[in-house]
């Protein structure tokens, strides 16, 4: 049995007790937690060894991978549980890790993550994730269309040839009267142009079908607060895609391309959705860059319930 003193002394540490509680409601591998957590492997591992050397975590084996449990006695479970009221990020993880089981409950969803995988890897003449995106785009009819954070508008564009009307919003005058410029000249007079952030839209609530972020959550100084004018917006029953790079670590981004934010992992986006009251949330890493750093695709689609 765990000594009771040494147990007290392990849930001093708020990164140990949020593994805890993660491992209490799910049995959980170390990339789980490397995802639900946003830390690092080595991180997370040596946490896990003080944890199993306490007698507070248990691992087996299943394939490849190692999974943990919780084996905190009933007392023990309540009283980090009270704790855990202290630790801000447990909210958080509680949201990311229901994302997770939604995913692995999901098996159609699991198998569509792995032909995500596959795409691009072998070489087909004439397959590309532009060409896909095109076609899709040509299907859907979008209706009422936000582009938050639009930049050139290149997506804009591509989504005026279908919706209704596209609204597309930056930040950067020059980018606004570029883009204006362009869909003058393309005459797509559904769409427009307005200079505004991505944390206070230009927009009335509940105007549109659907809204965009497509690589620009990573630029706003308050992600979250980018996702809940972005659910404001939605009207019910519409939906919201975001785009953005997964979560790395190449420090250069912050001054090359003028990034906030460095990435966020699937469980880390997935919760902040669920906390501007999206539902129906859905993620999958979808590209992958050749080259270093390696720039990985995160997309992620939700809904605002009616």
């Amino acid at each position: 049995m765990a000594s009771m003193l040494k147990s007290l002394k392990l849930l001093t540490d708020p990164t140990r007790l949020r593994i805890l509680l993660l491992l209490d409601a799910e049995a959980l591998s170390v990339a789980d937690l490397q995802e639900l957590l946003g830390m690092g492997q080595s991180r997370i591992s040596t946490q896990l060894s003080q944890l199993k050397g306490g007698g507070l975590v248990r691992d087996e084996r299943s394939g490849k991978h190692n999974f943990y449990r919780s084996e905190m006695s009933r007392d023990l479970c309540k009283l980090a549980k009270e704790a855990a009221n202290e630790v801000p990020e447990v909210e958080k993880d509680a949201a990311a890790l229901r994302h997770l089981q939604r995913k692995r409950r999901d098996k159609t969803r699991a198998y569509f993550d792995e032909l995500a995988g596959r795409f691009g890897k072998d070489y087909v003449p004439g397959r590309s994730w532009k060409g896909l995106a095109e076609a899709l785009l040509k299907v859907t009819n979008q209706g009422v269309v936000a582009d938050l954070g639009a930049g050139e508008g290149t997506l804009a564009q591509m989504l005026a040839r279908q919706a209704e009307r596209v609204i597309a919003v930056d930040l950067s005058p020059k980018m606004v009267e570029f883009g204006s410029e362009l869909a003058r000249r393309h005459e797509l007079p559904n769409l427009e142009y307005r200079l505004g952030d991505i944390e206070d839209p230009p927009l009335d609530d509940a105007s549109v079908d659907l809204a965009f972020l497509s690589q620009a959550l990573h630029h706003a100084g308050n992600p979250q607060h980018a996702l809940e004018q972005a659910f404001r917006i939605v009207k019910p029953g519409g939906r919201l895609v975001v785009l953005d790079l997964l979560q790395h670590n190449f420090e250069q981004a912050r001054e090359l391309y003028a990034d906030v934010w460095l990435g966020f992992s699937e469980g880390e986006l997935a919760a902040m959705l669920e906390k501007a009251g999206f539902s129906d949330i859905e993620t999958a890493v979808v590209d992958r860059e050749p080259e270093p750093p390696n720039f990985q695709t995160l997309l992620a689609v939700a809904s605002k319930p009616q």
